[in-house]
């Protein structure tokens, strides 16, 4: 194995233990089907009951086969309960069927909506992988609690107590010697059971972990081939399942303990049975048929201790997962805090001529979460590259996060205007724009919209006042047209059509002849890098928002595609704010405004012309044409 592998095994040895969750926590998406599970409890009463009678009817025929009197009526009784109970178990096998594919269900609508309402900064902090597990894998081991016993509890326990009760009543000694044999097997399946709930959540953590390293893999999977490193990946990631399988092995091992111990119980309580019931039976202290309804009732009475041991083993598997599925559901939502905060600060009246966006004293540093993986990010990088025997391992480390990224940031954008914010990289630029989109919030100061401060919108109605495109913004799966109805799901197909063409993507429209309805492929494959950025800039104008908000927007376009860019953006622009962060000298230098930031602060502030002459950082990025 590489030394990659190796070392990331090390490093996730030292993790702590995953979130635990309690049966308590269970109960509530037991009790969504709530009506369905007294159903099912009803029919295992009953169920239990016609199961309860047959060892009795069986007796009496015996005894009446034995004094020679007649049978009929009995075995008609017998087999018309036999019927019955087979019935009951088939209907009570479909409910508790159905009813765990609706807790399944059920747990990942609310996963899903949980997650896609979640902060910015849990994204940042957390693997996409991982989520999908906890959606697709941890729900899907709720399932088998109510499918492995525990909703039919009920019936096991009338069940278990009617046979204990009956074969009290035929031979309490014969019992006893059961009751010692069986008390034995539970302690053992009790001790057992902490241990699989250990095993099943450390479990379900490596799984995360490996379907995060498969969508990392799969995602990068062109750059992992151009940098020869297909057989690390490989390496890395076969090793995530290898410490999957190797806590599965160690829950198989417990399993196997926990298993056998039904079947241990009921092989000693027949032999107990069978040899000091025979010697009763030959002492004349019971019947025979006493004897054969004692061994049906000890079946009886050993198949719901069969069906307990079960459903603790997979009960306790499924709050292993349950524990991860409940920490996501725990974690606050982006809008949970909002009335709150925008309560304490209620929305003054603001002046007709106040900024369209308007920055005062802003300070900002990334929380501690985001730090976090961030650093553990780094240090994966410097394993990966140490590992390919680079000597630039320590260029994979970032500016360390846990100091002010912004740091006293002032500037106010005018309405109608255009803005330009540039600055080396990591000068805080992007993170401008995430805070005007309430992605994070300030650490420090105030960000006004329209002369009000941001908090006191919600964020739904604050972001319509935007048309955002990202530095990386991505291409979804499917056609242009839901590309572009993703934020305007009403437009019409002219629409579609119309801003298409105002960023020159008539081209992409006319070579498929199923025009705005053609696909594009997983992550836009089939279009290429400037036309999945124009894409993304056709979705921001098709919003019609009064704020455009740019993210180095045309940095994948060509000199021919960057000048007919810029004229659509002025077309569209007469009436819109425009913010802009750019690389390139010629998208700047007609701004009305240009804000120049270096390591998070304003540093000048003005036209070209002005900047050219007050600012030398400015002065010397346009002389190179390094404006990001």
């Amino acid at each position: 194995m590489s030394g990659t592998a190796t070392a990331r095994r090390r490093g996730r040895g030292a993790q702590p233990e995953g979130p635990r969750a309690t049966f308590r926590q269970l109960l509530p998406f037991l009790f969504e089907h709530k009506r369905t599970l007294i159903v099912v409890a009803v029919l295992s009463v009953v169920g239990a009951a016609t199961s309860l009678v047959q060892p009795l009817l069986v007796g009496q025929v015996i005894e009446a086969v034995q004094s020679d009197t007649g049978i009929g009526i009995l075995v008609w009784l017998l087999v018309g309960f036999v019927i019955v109970s087979s019935i009951i178990s088939g209907f009570q096998h479909y409910l508790l069927q159905r009813t765990g594919t609706a807790v399944v269900y059920s747990s990942r609508r609310k996963l899903i909506a949980r997650i896609l309402h979640l902060p910015t900064s849990e994204f940042d902090a957390r693997r996409t992988g991982d989520l999908v597990s906890r959606v697709g894998t941890d729900t899907t081991l709720l399932y088998a609690v109510l499918t492995q016993g525990l909703a039919d509890a009920v019936g096991s326990a009338v069940l278990f107590l009617g046979a204990l009760i009956a074969m009290l009543v035929i031979d309490p000694i014969l019992l006893l010697l059961i009751v010692v044999v069986i008390g034995v097997s539970v302690v053992v399946v009790v001790l057992l059971s902490g241990r699989i709930r250990t095993a099943s959540t450390a479990q379900q953590e490596k799984v995360g972990e490996l379907a995060s390293g498969v969508e990392r893999a799969v995602g990068s999977i062109r750059t992992i081939r151009a940098s020869g490193a297909t057989e690390r990946e490989t390496e890395a990631v076969s090793a995530l399942a290898s410490d999957a399988y190797g806590i599965g092995v160690r829950i198989a091992k417990i399993s196997s303990l926990v298993v056998p111990v039904s079947g241990i119980a009921l092989q000693l309580s027949l032999l107990v049975v069978l040899g000091v019931g025979g010697f009763r039976v030959a002492a004349g202290a019971i019947t025979i048929a006493s004897l054969i309804s004692f061994i049906m009732f000890l079946f009886l009475l050993v198949m719901p201790l069969a069906t307990t041991f079960g459903a603790i083993t997979s009960v306790n598997q499924a709050l292993g997962a349950l524990g991860r599925i409940q920490e996501v559901l725990d974690l606050p939502t982006e809008t949970q805090d909002d009335e709150t905060i925008a309560a304490a600060l209620p929305r003054e009246s603001a002046a007709p001529e106040a900024p369209a966006v308007e920055f005062r004293d802003v300070r900002f540093h990334y929380p501690a979460n985001v730090v976090a993986a961030r650093a553990a990010a780094a240090k994966a990088a410097r394993t990966l590259l140490a590992d390919a025997h680079l000597e630039s391992a320590e260029a994979a480390t970032p500016a360390a996060q846990d100091h002010e990224v912004l740091r006293g940031v002032s500037f106010a954008v005018p309405r109608g205007a255009r803005v330009a914010l540039v600055g080396p990289s990591g000068a805080g630029k992007s993170t401008i724009l995430s805070l005007v989109e309430r992605f994070y919030d300030p650490t420090g100061g105030s960000i006004r919209v329209h002369g009000h401060d941001a908090r006191t919108y919600p964020r739904d109605e604050l972001r319509a006042h935007f048309g955002y495109v990202e530095q990386d913004a991505p291409t979804l799966a499917g056609t242009l047209a839901e590309n572009l109805r993703l934020a305007s799901p009403d437009a019409s197909d002219a629409d579609c059509e119309r801003v298409l063409r105002a960023v020159n993507l008539g081209d992409v429209l006319e070579r498929n002849q199923l025009g705005i309805e053609a696909p594009v492929g997983e992550d836009g494959v089939m279009l290429s890098g400037g036309e999945r950025q124009r894409l993304a800039i056709a979705r921001a104008l098709l919003t019609d928002a009064p704020i455009l908000l740019l993210d180095e927007s045309t940095s994948s376009l060509d000199g021919v595609n960057e000048q007919r860019m810029r004229e659509a953006i002025d077309a569209v622009s007469t009436d819109r704010t425009l913010i802009v962060i750019a690389h390139r000298l010629s998208t700047v230098v007609d701004s009305d405004l240009i804000v120049v930031l270096q390591d998070g602060a304003v540093v000048g502030q003005g036209t070209h012309a002005e900047l050219v002459e007050s600012t030398p950082l400015y002065r010397d990025l346009a002389r190179h044409q390094l404006l990001a």
